[in-house]
């Protein structure tokens, strides 16, 4: 079911995403809490010998341990970031905002990732109805994120909405295309610099779904 009008699906830039992407960004775009709380969050959730999925990578998945999963594979918009993530098996790129349809069969994968990578996606209804399709029956989609973006790159829905539209939005989107009410964690802890006593970290956020 479609959630967004044409106008949430706007961009300010509305180039073509893979020459935003063209060049490879070897740099974290999450601070150290946000990844080591999402390599935990990983740990609980994901089944040991799981196929594991991980949509709009990078050059890290912030998987734990490689030889715990049965296999992991990796889409992205830049072949090097890609290359380099060594806890892949194999991967492939792909622009979701031209294509949606996924090259992986039916029911073929039991836990699906979505770093950081939500607030990119102009039609995310049809995205979600490929990941329900290529999930087992048992599995999960994880999407996590913080109060960053390139906001240039991100649609009107992501831009001008707060932190918590923001969830709803995500929610509603899941519900109405293949997914129970979903799991929702957040975090948010203050570091404890004398210097900067009110500097926080990233704020963590976290959707878990299941198929209905």
């Amino acid at each position: 079911m479609e959630v967004l009008n044409n106008y949430q699906r706007k961009k300010l830039d509305e180039t073509d995403d893979s020459l935003f992407y063209s060049e490879p960004r070897f740099v974290y775009h999450l601070d150290s809490n946000f990844r080591k709380c999402l390599t935990s969050l990983y740990e609980r959730e994901i089944d040991k010998n799981s196929v594991v999925l991980d949509l709009m990578s990078s050059w890290d998945s912030y998987l734990p341990n490689k030889d715990k999963y049965k296999q992991i594979i990796g889409h992205g918009l830049n072949k090097e970031e890609l290359k380099r993530n060594k806890i892949l098996d194999k991967y492939w790129v792909q622009n979701f905002n031209l294509d949606q349809k996924i090259p992986l069969d039916e029911s073929s994968i039991d836990c699906c990732l979505m770093v950081a990578a939500w607030q990119y996606l102009q039609y995310p209804e049809n995205l979600v109805r490929e990941i329900a399709r290529i999930l087992t029956k048992k599995g999960k989609f994880l999407i996590s994120f913080s109060n960053r973006a390139f906001w240039h790159k991100s649609p009107n829905i992501w831009v001008n909405s707060n932190e918590e539209e923001r969830i709803r939005y995500v929610k509603k989107v899941l519900i109405s295309n293949g997914f129970k009410e979903p799991k929702i964690i957040k975090k948010f802890t203050n570091n404890n610099f004398s210097v900067l006593p009110f500097f926080k970290v990233d704020p963590f956020y976290c959707i878990i779904a299941c198929k209905n």
